[in-house]
């Protein structure tokens, strides 16, 4: 990783003359307070590493007529230089040759000098960058999207299976009431074919009392006609069978009653709503069996969705343990980012930050007074423990400060200006904040 060994700025925005070391891996602390030129140092450096679109819109320090200067020397031998009227970019490599913006750009990471950039961007936008970097945002996306899709689907299937079991639940049942519906042609058939069978019975019973006065007449003539006794009583003794005949098949016979024909007849519309509103329930119930069946045949699908979308953030080369992205938000340690620590939204920016671009080593932080010390030291233990440098302002005096910025100047550096033109001071010398240090 490439970082930055030395820099020494001239009249940049509040910097008088400023010269620093920063230490290699971990935390180094400009100090000072309000308006000495601490932010100076950083918008210097962003200035000199990423290009004229960071160059402050006023420069050259206010009354200074010496134009800004800045030279950085970077750990692969790299002297990046401004200076002159137009501060031009001079870049010269290890053996000599020159060089341009367009090297820089190789291997300086934007969000590095303009941390604020990734901060201060939306939640989705934190995670779309973090899932690029480890290379599976386009696949995540369409997990996400498959499980909105059947998310919706169970929720509207659910809806419908609850409105239908409603509707079957105020529903009222009548058990003593038929499956179908009562039709009243059926019932006038079934009644006209009893009336019928009724008449033939009564059909039946006036042929008995025919056979029984023939009967009778018959007696009285053989007692009367002697001379036609023979064949009287052969006609008799006929008549006598068919009496036995006709009495044997009137001893069965039972007639049926239309009663409740009849009263099913004058209550058919009850009978029949009854059995529509059974009906109606079985239905109802029925179909909101079918769409719990599948709302429950969504949630296993979007429980599968889900697994996978867990493995593929569980495989993937994350840039720190307990980073992840839930519902299109980054998550670390099962926070969301307006959840997070100042210091663990820092750990979190600055890790991905160097993900994009590995091989810058290095990171500009402004405005750490929101740390107090003991969360300062597990920052820069964290930052030393990952081999990154990381250069940042604090409005603070304290030993935790590398430096202290006072007026434009290192503190206990500052130079006795000439009378006539100002003058470049010494190179002053640093303090390095090291681990443990405070």
């Amino acid at each position: 990783m490439i970082k930055i060994n030395k820099l020494e700025i001239e009249n940049v925005k509040r910097v008088k003359a400023v010269k620093i070391e920063p230490t290699a891996n971990g935390l180094t602390i400009v100090g000072g307070k309000n308006n000495q030129g601490k932010t100076s140092v950083l918008d210097a450096i962003a200035w000199g590493l990423g290009g004229n679109k960071y160059r402050p819109s006023q420069a050259q320090r206010d009354g200074s007529v010496i134009p800004p200067h800045l030279q950085i020397v970077m750990s692969n031998g790299l002297i990046i230089e401004r200076k002159g009227k137009n501060s031009e970019l001079k870049v010269i490599d290890p053996n000599g040759e020159k060089a341009g913006q367009q090297l820089l750009n190789s291997f300086v990471e934007e969000l590095a000098i303009d941390l604020p950039k990734f901060m201060n961007s939306t939640n989705k936008e934190k995670a779309d960058i973090l899932l690029q970097i480890i290379g599976v945002g386009d696949q995540l996306q369409e997990y996400t999207r498959q499980e909105q899709e059947v998310y919706n689907s169970r929720r509207a299937i659910g809806q419908i299976a609850d409105q239908k079991q409603k509707f079957a639940n105020e529903q009222l049942y009548y058990p003593d009431a038929p499956k179908e519906p009562i039709s009243a042609s059926e019932l006038i058939n079934q009644q006209q074919a009893i009336l019928a069978r009724n008449g033939e019975n009564q059909r039946k019973r006036q042929r008995l009392t025919q056979y029984q006065s023939e009967y009778a007449r018959q007696g009285q003539e053989v007692e009367r006609l002697t001379k036609l006794l023979e064949e009287a009583k052969a006609a008799y003794e006929q008549t006598g069978r068919d009496l036995e005949i006709a009495q044997k098949d009137t001893l069965d016979l039972l007639d049926e009653s239309t009663e409740a024909l009849e009263a099913n007849i004058q209550k058919i519309d009850e009978i029949n709503r009854k059995v529509r509103a059974n009906l109606d329930k079985d239905k109802a119930e029925t179909d909101a069996n079918e769409y719990r069946i599948q709302y429950d045949s969504l949630t296993a699908k979007l429980d599968k969705i889900r697994e996978e979308k867990s493995n593929l953030l569980n495989s993937a080369n994350l840039p720190l343990e307990g980073l992840s992205v839930e519902d299109g938000e980054l998550i670390y340690n099962g926070q969301k980012w307006d959840n997070m620590s100042g210091a663990d939204q820092l750990r979190v920016s600055t890790a991905i930050v160097r993900k994009l671009k590995p091989e810058c080593g290095f990171i500009l932080l402004d405005k750490l007074e929101q740390m107090d010390i003991e969360t300062l030291q597990e920052f820069g233990k964290w930052l030393e423990q990952e081999g990154l440098q990381a250069i940042a302002t604090r409005v603070s005096t304290g030993e935790e400060c590398s430096i202290i910025i006072e007026d434009g100047y290192v503190a206990g550096q500052e130079l006795v200006q000439a009378p006539v033109q100002e003058q470049v001071p010494q190179e002053p010398e640093t303090k390095p904040w090291k681990a443990g240090e405070f």
